[in-house]
């Protein structure tokens, strides 16, 4: 798909990290974009810096995307691109022993809801919602109607300790991807997946300082964490490659734990 002015995305979570990022390379390309994320303040700096729109969506309520996307297509026209970023998680593990005391305690079930709600549930919903939207456009010269890009993570197959509920939530995302292809090649809609290493990325912030030195031990090489631009990058190559349907891509420098 040719990216260029007469083209609207929309990026779920654009106001930072790897979203932001990936905001910056399509609007660099001449795309309209529209950003969706709860963070108001960050989001609209953003889209003033680049010239998007920003909307506040709360991906845990429909009504609420539901309302942002109406907004966004009432802005830009109908998205035929969406890119789905959303995601946060942190160290809990399915049952432990505590070191001080003794006692046993597990996760903490509403905590592990939330995690799946926001990772799993949120990209589903944003999905379906783009995917009936892209269905209502002409094809393009290629027959497209549209791209989905959806953000896993390589926790997702690697399984880290303490991250059982993040773990789960991208695990499903994988699942999701050949099936949703499935569901949307007969209207020319494509349906890949990134799974990022270790990115710089504020979901890092509550990492402790000795799990991430431990972490970036775990790349093949370059040992660092990703960059947000080189998300971006991929995300780019997925939406104007045809030819990559249903494909989970690790973008991870070669990380294994």
């Amino acid at each position: 798909m040719k990216l260029s002015e007469q083209l609207s995305a929309v990026v779920v979570g654009g106001a930072s990290g790897m979203g932001a990022a990936t905001v910056r390379s399509l609007r660099a390309r001449g795309v309209k974009v529209a950003i969706l994320d709860l963070n108001e303040e960050i989001g609209r700096a953003v889209a003033n810096e680049t010239g998007s729109a920003f909307f506040r969506a709360d991906i845990m309520d429909e009504q609420s995307v539901l309302s942002a996307f109406e907004d966004a297509r009432a802005s830009n026209g109908q998205e035929r691109v969406l890119i789905a970023t959303p995601g946060g998680g942190g160290l809990s593990y399915t049952a432990w022993r505590d070191e001080a005391s003794g006692d046993i305690r597990r996760h903490d079930f509403q905590r592990f809801n939330r995690i799946i709600s926001l990772n799993l549930n949120g990209t589903f919903l944003c999905a379906s919602i783009a995917a009936a939207g892209m269905m209502s456009l002409d094809p393009d010269e290629n027959g497209d109607r549209g791209v989905i890009l959806m953000t896993s993570s390589v926790a997702s197959q690697e399984g880290p300790a303490g991250t059982i509920a993040y773990v789960a939530a991208k695990a499903a995302i994988n699942g999701m991807t050949l099936s949703m292809a499935r569901d949307l090649a007969g209207e020319g809609i494509r349906v890949n997946t990134i799974l990022p290493g270790n990115f710089e990325t504020p979901l890092l912030d509550s990492v402790p300082e000795d799990y991430k030195a431990n972490m970036r031990s775990w790349n093949l090489h370059p040992k660092r964490f990703g960059r947000p631009e080189e998300y971006a990058l991929m995300a780019i190559q997925t939406i104007e490659n045809d030819y990559l349907n249903a494909s989970l891509l690790r973008l991870d420098g070669g990380a294994r734990t």
